[in-house]
């Protein structure tokens, strides 16, 4: 482990100008950069292995402001404070009544103890699982820009076939996620340079030629809620998750998806899919391909092979994608049954 300072701000205030110290002015950390942490329960794991090297950690757990800690519930939609802990969210009898996307894409990411102690914020900032970022002895452009990509011809089951570039293909794990960008989640922010709302469709960069800058905040940015507008017919949701073993693993492929039927024939559907892709994956091809028509195997199908039509696989993952349209075909026909 590598010494670093540790410090406990107060208000969010505080906690943007201690980042701002250590900010260089592309906004990018400089070589005493800062880090902000709540649960912990990924950027220290990644600090042990050395992939992570801060040299200043700005602890957020003792931020003064009431809101970051709440779920606030209005005829507007959900407000999630950015230190909610993942377990709070998913045990909220209305987050699971109204959006039970939600609370399932929580309830399945990861055991309890994790759970109780993950903030929601920094969830959806948890950064990739691929063997290479987290074994410093690999090259990895993601941990180390311009090094190169050792998944590429090493053993990539667990990698993207979608959003994928010539410089990565790690896979974005998070599940909470999809079911955020399914339901168009707003990201509220805060910086140096004021507040700001984030769709989060375009929190998440694709990596293309720089995949080390993984999201749209600035260095000295935090976030401090997450907004999921009201849709009444997000009560017919669902996340499935597929994985290697039950206990709790990343997904192979998963699937968050909210429907809006006319009986059988489909007037509105959002889908997102999990484990598959590079960033949090909104499938608007397969939406599309649904709208107006009745839902049944083989419209689910068809909406399938849409999603998966710019899938690019690599020597051990080619299975993803069938795993991938089974997975979607079966989250829409399990939540056409939902009764709500």
């Amino acid at each position: 482990m590598r010494p670093f300072v540790y410090e406990q701000p107060t208000n969010v205030s505080a906690a943007v100008a201690a980042a701002s110290r250590f900010t260089s002015a592309d906004d990018q950390p400089t070589q005493a950069n800062a880090q902000f942490i709540a649960g912990g329960t990924n950027l220290a794991d990644y600090m042990k292995l050395g992939v992570a090297q801060p040299n200043r950690l700005l602890d957020l757990n003792r931020l003064a402001e009431p809101a970051l800690r709440q779920i606030r519930i209005t005829d507007d939609g959900i407000r999630f404070g950015a230190l909610v802990r993942m377990g709070e969210a998913a045990d909220n009898s209305e987050v699971k009544r109204r959006y039970p996307v939600i609370a399932d894409s929580l309830r399945l990411a990861a055991s309890g103890q994790i759970r109780n102690m993950a903030s929601l914020a920094g969830n959806i900032l948890q950064r990739t699982r691929c063997e290479y970022f987290r074994e410093t002895s690999w090259p990895c452009n993601k941990r180390a820009p311009g090094s190169g990509c050792a998944a590429m011809e090493g053993f990539n089951r667990q990698h993207a076939v979608l959003g994928t570039s010539d410089a990565c293909i790690a896979t974005y794990h998070g599940d909470f996620a999809q079911a955020l960008i399914a339901l168009d989640a707003v990201v509220h922010a805060e910086g140096s340079r004021g507040a700001r709302k984030i769709s989060f469709a375009k929190l998440h960069r694709q990596p293309g030629a720089t995949p080390h800058i993984e999201t749209e905040l600035a260095a000295d940015e935090i976030i401090t809620a997450i907004e999921v507008p009201a849709i009444s017919w997000a009560r017919r949701s669902l996340y499935l998750k597929i994985r290697d073993r039950e206990s709790y693993a990343f997904a192979l492929a998963s699937a968050a998806v909210a429907l809006d039927l006319d009986g059988d024939s489909v007037r509105e559907a959002r889908i997102a899919l999990g484990g598959v892709a590079t960033v949090p994956w909104r499938a608007r091809a397969a939406e599309e391909a649904l709208q107006g028509k009745t839902l049944d195997e083989a419209s689910a199908k068809t909406a399938a092979d849409a999603a998966f039509a710019d899938a690019e696989p690599r020597q051990h993952n080619g299975f993803k994608i069938e795993l991938g349209k089974r997975t979607l075909v079966r989250a829409l026909l399990e939540t056409r049954d939902i009764k709500v």
